[in-house]
Parts: C-alpha cells; structure tokens; sequence
C-alpha cells in the first residue's frame, strides 16, 4: 500500500470518528457543551505550545483556568436558556467575578517569576483565552438563536454544515479552477476561485438550514455569507500562527487531520461574527 493511499485512509477513517462524535453530541445541549468544551481546553493546550515555539511563555494554568471560567459562566446562562428554567444569577456572576480576578493574575505571576520577556508571557496567555475559549463560548449560543424552539440539534448541524461545505467547496474549486492566490504569503495554495466557490457550497447549505430548520432564508443566507467569509480568515489566521511557529499541524490529536485547532479553526474567527449577526438580526 502506498504512503498517499495509506494517508487517505487514515484522513477518512478519523474523519468519520470526527463524524459520529459531532452527530453524538448534537442529541441534547449538554453533550453539545461537552464537545464544545474539549475543543476548547485541546485548543488552548495546541496554541500555547505554538506559542513556546517563538520565544514566548504562556502561563498555561492561569490561561486554561481563566478559559475553563469563562466557558462554565457562559454555560450557566446558555443551560438556562436551553431548559428554560432561566438563570441562576448568583452563579453567573460568581462566575464572572472570578474571571475578573484570573486576568489580572497573568500580570502578577510575571511579577514572581524571572522572565526576560514578561510582556510577550501576558500577551499569549491572554491571547489563549481571547483567541480560543471566548469563540467557543460564544458558540454555545448560536444554535439557540437560529430557532425559537429551545435546543434543536438541527440547528447546531447546519451552522457547522455551512463551515464543513465552505472548507469542501472551496478545495474543490481551487483545485480544479484556482488560478489567482488568495494570500499566497500565508498559504500559498488558497485562490480566489476557491474563495467564491466556498460562499456558493455555504450559501446553498445555508438555503436547506432554511427550510429544515426554520427561521427565514434571508437569516441562513446572511450568516451562510458571514460564516464562510470569515471562516476563511479564520483558517488564514491559524496557518499565519503556524508559520511564524514553523510548525506543519498545531497537534496530532486526530490522525490524518492535525491537531484541534486545525479541524476547527474557522469556527474561532466565525462564531463571534455570527453571534454579532444573529444577535443584531433577531433582537
């Protein structure tokens, strides 16, 4: 067997584990925040260790703690939403309020330690949380604003259909249509054939969300537009993060695929676009 064919089965195969996982935590809204939340802690594990590779150091305790508050907060609101029961506020602000003294902390523990580059330490802790746990909270939400009907699993699959068909469309474009390189500094391969044959693959997704789902076609398509437009950006962003890293995967968490941060990219640069969209829509 050879190298390629033995790589494409190996992509495929973790690929459909990748699958039955999404399809798996999409039957109720605390399997949905499970999934969510290991991204999360994977994610900022993945991006702190890129941030080692240029001579910074990230406090990973302080940056995961302050990541892991700041997604339980979110959920206490998201969980009440979802059941209905509505929000336990003393928790929430709990919540919040210990977030609010965790930031502060990566400042002080530079104080303690002997860093040459204390400013570089804060800023890609600090990054961590902004860059990885903040999207992924704000994700938790989204699902419940394209429907008025409580947690629908539907909701949650379409959004994440419209990021898949995007990223599907517009490798088949660019191969076989791309001429013109999108940003060839940071990945060479990209093309604007690619680029407009993704938000064509996310827009029609984003039609059948519509009418499986509910809500209005003007609503699915505007966020099928805001999803692929920045879900672009946001893989851009990570392969720009990789390269000044000199790093090919940001982990080898799922084998033919990378790490979690290279399967779910686009949904941190997207999800707080689409929360801003949906929220401005609907309310």
């Amino acid at each position: 067997m050879s190298d390629k064919l033995k790589n494409f089965l190996v992509r495929t195969a973790s690929g459909a584990v990748l699958l039955g996982i999404v399809l798996a935590a999409s039957l109720c809204h605390y399997t949905y925040a499970l999934l969510l939340f290991v991204i999360m802690v994977v994610g900022m594990w993945e991006f702190y260790n890129i941030a080692t590779k240029v001579e910074c150091r990230p406090r990973y305790a302080v940056g995961l703690v302050a990541g892991v508050v700041m997604f339980l907060s979110a959920f206490m609101l998201f969980d009440g939403y979802a059941t209905g029961r509505g929000l336990d506020m003393d928790m929430f602000l709990g919540g919040l309020l210990y977030l609010v003294m965790l930031i502060p902390l990566c400042f002080i523990v530079e104080l303690f330690l002997a860093s040459e580059h204390p400013l570089r330490n804060v800023a890609s802790t600090l990054l961590g949380v902004w860059y990885v746990a903040l999207p992924l909270s704000l994700m938790l939400f989204i699902p419940l604003l394209l429907t008025d009907r409580g947690w629908t699993p539907w909701a949650f699959l379409f959004y994440l259909f419209i990021v898949w068909a995007n990223d599907v469309f517009a490798y088949i474009v660019g191969v076989t249509m791309g001429r013109h390189r999108l940003c060839e500094r940071i990945s060479p391969k990209k093309s604007w054939e690619g680029f407009i044959g993704g938000i064509v693959g996310a827009l029609a997704v984003g039609a059948i969300g519509a009418k499986v789902v509910g809500g209005g076609y003007l609503l699915w398509l505007g966020l099928a537009f805001v999803v692929a437009l920045t879900g672009v950006l946001g893989d851009l962003v990570e392969s720009m993060f990789k390269r000044e890293a000199d790093v090919k995967d940001s982990g080898n968490i799922m084998p033919g695929h990378g790490g979690m941060l290279d399967r779910f990219d686009a949904l941190l640069i997207s999800s707080p676009f689409a929360f801003a969209y949906l929220a401005i829509m609907l309310y």
